[in-house]
């Protein structure tokens, strides 16, 4: 029988919840990434939620041009966000939120703020984990 927990679905299995990967593991994988949201975050910013590359790759700090290239790519994939090109002299492309991707940033909010809130408290029990398992 399933059942769910915090909207993540298990079954019970001799009395005991077993859970399997689903779609939403991906999803999940895509957030938790080092350079997804620092994305999502300064296209919120920008006027239109829309940046060109050079604007994107200045903007965040200690990204390659690689690593944002595969994030654009992905987040374009995931509908979260939309490619535009200008065939224009020189060439012109511009990244920009999907309303799908709008809609995701309140959650990031809820997201950033708990971790901006519990980070002290993170760190002091690593600080304490590591010193008892040194």
């Amino acid at each position: 029988m399933q059942k769910q927990i915090h909207g993540r679905p298990y079954e019970e299995r001799n009395n005991k919840p077993h859970f399997t990967p689903c779609a939403p593991n991906a999803v999940l994988a895509r957030l938790g990434d080092k350079w997804t949201i620092l994305v999502m975050s300064h296209l919120a910013l920008a006027p239109g939620h829309r940046l060109r590359f050079s604007e994107l790759k200045n903007g965040i700090d200690g990204i390659t041009q690689r690593m944002l290239t595969l994030t654009l790519r992905n987040l374009e994939r995931d509908g979260l966000l939309e490619r535009d090109y200008f065939p224009e002299v020189p060439p012109r492309v511009e990244y920009h939120l999907t309303e799908m991707g709008a809609s995701m940033l309140p959650a990031l909010e809820g997201f950033t703020s708990w971790i901006r809130n519990n980070w002290p408290n993170i760190e002091a029990c690593r600080a304490r984990y590591d010193q008892r398992n040194a």
